[in-house]
């Protein structure tokens, strides 16, 4: 069966950025599922009609359409309930939602204002007034204040990443002993901020990369 993941990417097609894209592809490995990926851009809206809706990520599993990161992790979890569990148990599945409404609300808010200055740079050209306009739109400012006041912000991303820090003292990964979905969602933004801030966003040698190593391990990846 041929499997495609449409993922958004850079001016170069090898930088492959979003935290929502990088969840699909940690889910599908997790399920030890191939696929191959189509790189995507914002203003390629065209691209994606046939999905009914115009944002990554979009999977097309053989005749079958999935679009929205978490949408498509539910299908996963229902189309191929012989691999291994992305929830894991009911109470597991549950506290998922918690893990994914933090990495959202928090730790994506938190990145967000010290990547976006730098991410616009490295989009394809066509993408970058669309970008700039919705970002600046969004934060009711210039993405250039927002590069001016990095100092500002990353106070904040350090509260935001404390809770992941203790959890990681205790224990190897988010979901226990192995990674699951809770562990992929804040991968994704994690990887997100890595990928596009301009200056490291985490020091050499901190927990939270070892952690990023350790669920790429465990795939293989």
């Amino acid at each position: 069966m041929k499997r495609v993941l449409y993922d958004l990417a850079a001016a170069d097609e090898t930088v492959r950025f979003s935290p929502y894209c990088w969840r699909v592809k940690l889910a599908l490995a997790h399920k030890n599922l191939s696929y191959t990926t189509v790189p995507w851009r914002f203003t390629d809206k065209a691209a994606l009609a046939f999905s009914g809706q115009d944002k990554v990520p979009v999977l097309v599993d053989g005749a079958k359409v999935v679009a929205d990161s978490q949408t498509i992790a539910e299908y996963l979890e229902t189309a191929y309930p012989n691999e291994a569990s992305l929830f894991g148990e009911p109470p597991s599945r549950a506290l998922t939602k918690f893990i994914k409404a933090w990495t959202e609300d928090v730790l994506q808010r938190a990145i967000a204002p010290l990547v976006l200055p730098h991410l616009v740079t490295i989009l394809a050209p066509q993408d970058q007034a669309y970008f700039r306009e919705t970002r600046e739109r969004v934060w009711g400012t210039t993405l250039e204040d927002l590069a001016a006041r990095r100092a500002e912000f990353l106070p904040g991303l350090e509260a935001a990443l404390r809770p992941l820090r203790t959890m990681l003292k205790a224990q190897s990964f988010l979901a226990g002993p192995a990674p699951a979905y809770a562990d992929h969602l804040v991968y994704g933004a994690i990887k997100w901020g890595l990928t596009t801030s301009a200056e490291p966003l985490l020091p050499a040698g901190d927990a939270i990369l070892t952690w990023m190593d350790g669920v790429l391990a465990t795939y293989g990846l």
